[in-house]
């Protein structure tokens, strides 16, 4: 008997670890509110500051990022420009297409293939693989980006870095509007 309340304890504490590593669904924002409209946050200058933290919490990183975004219709363009604490810079431009109902997928010159995204309230989760140089190599690397806008200005962003599954770190930024 007391076998059986040892494997039932065990089981139950398994579940209960896997249910918190379940990813949150942008189903479940459809009712936040600010309403977060891509085009029209992303149209015209928006500055970002953050954080790169290594799987151990270290901040390994610091960056600003100037964006400018332009937008035609269903399609736009975000020319991002990085500037980070060691004095070096990177510029990154996304090709964004919305593609209905929540949907949207974009491409820049360092991603693999197609990122998609699905907007729902006032989240964005976003995912794609990124190569980066790492110590003279370059790696691919998966990101699970989750955006969230707080009001009409302020944008917060948490990305997952993993490569094979292992979570490498997580980069942090906050997009501000001018007004």
């Amino acid at each position: 008997m007391k076998r059986r309340h040892l494997m039932l304890a065990a089981t139950a504490a398994g579940l209960t670890q896997l249910a918190g590593c379940a990813s949150p669904s942008i189903a479940d924002l459809a009712n936040e509110r600010p309403l977060l409209d891509l085009k029209q946050y992303f149209a015209g200058r928006v500055m970002a500051h953050g954080v790169f933290q290594d799987r151990f919490g270290r901040v390994v990183k610091r960056f600003t990022v100037q964006i400018d975004g332009r937008w035609q219709g269903e399609e736009g363009e975000l020319d991002e420009r990085f500037s980070y604490s060691d004095g070096s810079t990177q510029r990154r431009v996304w090709r964004l297409k919305h593609l209905g109902n929540g949907r949207w997928q974009g491409q820049a010159d360092d991603v693999v293939g197609l990122a998609s995204g699905e907007a729902a309230g006032n989240a964005l989760n976003w995912r794609y693989t990124l190569r980066l140089p790492i110590d003279g190599r370059e790696w691919e690397v998966q990101f699970d980006d989750w955006m969230w806008l707080v009001d009409e200005r302020v944008l917060l962003n948490r990305a997952v870095m993993s490569k094979w599954g292992v979570t490498l770190g997580e980069v942090l930024i906050s997009f501000t509007r001018s007004p």
